[in-house]
């Protein structure tokens, strides 16, 4: 028996690196998973790989969208066990070359979207229910020309801390998993061309202890221990899993 077997998770952004991994992993544990994203075809195939899963399109930027998703939890009609609100974006763009259209993107889905991903679910969240937000450990350093994403990741640590206090009366945990440089497609999506994420790849290998990139099984992992029974008494917490980058 998994550890999430008749529990009921979503993820979103589950279609692509460490969402898809996570959802895999959380199905794998015994639990029914709806997964989230922007493009349909990807999360058809998400769900084949997936197995125990119901994908619903939407932006978690869009409040109808989050409305749309949660109606189909509702429909299914035994709550929601686990969010892992995942969905975010990332760009490298220096302080003088800061838009509107970037930071409005960049809050817009990583801050907005959370608050809302999570504040929508509350009505279906049952009891001892466990909730992940994605972090970054951006948030502790200070990469050039990444500012805005590790501002946004940094108000996603201290939602963390704040909601635990305010759903602790529910039993409800909410903890952050905090990613190091992790071999994903949206990692070379920073680069604008292959050769140049190839570099980006490597550059990043080299500033981890570990001497490598994680997988995003490796993070799926850690969504998982925070997701079941294995970490009941771990809650407003940030779990690192970035091969030591910000640890040594």
């Amino acid at each position: 028996m998994g550890l999430l077997e008749g529990k009921t998770a979503l993820v979103t952004g589950g279609s692509t690196g460490i969402g898809l991994a996570s959802a895999v992993r959380l199905a794998a544990e015994g639990a029914h998973v709806f997964i989230t994203g922007r493009r349909k075809t990807e999360l058809d195939a998400a769900v084949e790989t997936i197995g125990s899963a119901t994908a619903v399109v939407g932006d978690i930027a869009d409040l109808a969208d989050l409305d749309r998703l949660y109606e189909a939890v509702r429909d299914r009609g035994q709550g929601l066990d686990v969010l892992f609100a995942n969905a975010s974006v990332a760009e490298f763009v220096p302080l003088e070359q800061i838009t509107e259209e970037h930071f409005d993107t960049l809050f817009g889905i990583n801050v907005r979207g959370t608050l809302f991903t999570v504040q929508k679910a509350l009505p279906l969240l049952n009891d001892g229910a466990s909730v992940i937000l994605n972090g970054s450990t951006n948030v502790d350093v200070g990469d050039e020309a990444f500012g805005v994403y590790a501002a946004s990741k940094a108000a996603t640590r201290s939602f963390a801390r704040t909601w635990a206090n305010e759903l602790k009366g529910r039993g409800i945990r909410v903890n952050a998993v905090t990613p190091g440089p992790t071999d994903t497609p949206g990692l070379s999506g920073l680069a604008p061309d292959p050769e140049q994420a190839a570099g980006l790849r490597q550059h990043l290998a080299t500033q981890v202890p570990l001497g490598r990139l994680g997988r995003p099984e490796e993070i799926a992992a850690a969504v998982a221990f925070l997701a079941s029974g294995q970490s009941s008494f771990i809650t407003g917490s940030s779990l690192y899993v970035d091969g030591g980058l910000n640890q040594i």
